[in-house]
């Protein structure tokens, strides 16, 4: 099956895409990715003991000695008890993911599909300093699991999120910033802006599919979905691609199967591709 990657590098291909337009003066505000930390301290009380004994209720219990873990722990409860009581009774407060449910994708309907929107304090890749990226969706089978990403993905620091189903295949998402492939292009972009569909993928297809995608590209559609025009291609072997530009960056996806898979699942794959949306 092809293996999808990304290279953190940008390749030769690149430097066509790049336009004698005079440099975009680009400078996304950096925030750092705020990424909740919940430290949870419990104290257990025999007071199974003290009731035998027949301790009055106003004893006070004994003191359990202070831990070294729960004095490193005593910061990170003190900053969240001082967000909780400076936020609004009606505010939403993030919270660590439950266990068995990956955050951002919601329960299966009655297709049995789940629908994935990007949680806004998902780091994916990139690690700290990159600046809010603008919300992405798309359906998958209730059979299909998150898989780690981090800034140590073979695949680059621009791999936000990978998918996977040991059934049916897996699926990434890159989101790129769009000065890798032209230059002063501003900060709301439009993939026309970027290329047409040809000199698109013939940019970025070698970091998808490992090779050059030449005479590989079965089939291309250009479809517009909530005004936002997205390029989608179908690369052999069985690899489906879709890509858009939305602020100062390109949000690709890339669906891949191995034969045995795309012979069974190359509906359901197909359907997960036409089911991304960028904003």
């Amino acid at each position: 099956m092809a293996e999808l990657t990304c290279l953190a590098q940008p390749s030769p291909l690149h430097l066509r895409l790049r336009t004698a337009a005079t440099p975009s003066s680009l400078s996304p505000s950096r925030r750092a990715a705020a990424t909740p930390v919940f430290a949870a301290s419990a104290r257990k009380q025999d007071d199974a003991s003290a009731s035998s004994a027949g301790a009055p209720m106003s004893t006070i219990p004994p003191v359990a000695p202070v831990t070294r873990r729960a004095v490193v722990a005593l910061p990170a409860m003190a900053a969240l008890v001082a967000s909780l009581a400076a936020s609004p009774a009606n505010a939403i407060i993030p919270t660590t993911a439950v266990a068995g449910r990956v955050p951002g994708l919601s329960e299966p309907d009655e297709n049995g599909l789940r629908t994935y929107k990007r949680p806004a304090s998902k780091s994916g890749g990139h690690g700290v300093g990159w600046s809010e990226l603008i919300p992405y969706t798309f359906n998958v089978p209730d059979t299909w699991e998150e898989t780690p990403v981090s800034i140590a993905d073979l695949g680059g620091t621009e791999i936000d999120l990978r998918f996977a189903s040991k059934a049916q295949g897996k699926l990434f998402i890159v989101v790129a910033p769009v000065l890798r492939f032209a230059d002063g292009l501003g900060d709301n972009v439009k993939i026309e802006s970027v290329g047409d569909p040809e000199r698109v993928i013939t940019a970025f297809g070698p970091e998808i599919t490992g090779e050059n995608v030449e005479g590989r590209v079965n089939d291309t559609k250009v479809v517009t979905k909530g005004g936002r025009t997205y390029y989608e291609y179908d690369v052999d072997p069985h690899i489906l691609v879709s890509a858009t530009a939305a602020g100062n960056r390109m949000y690709i996806m890339g669906v891949a199967a191995s034969g045995r898979q795309w012979k069974k699942y190359s509906s359901e794959l197909k359907d997960i591709l036409t089911s991304f949306r960028v904003g």
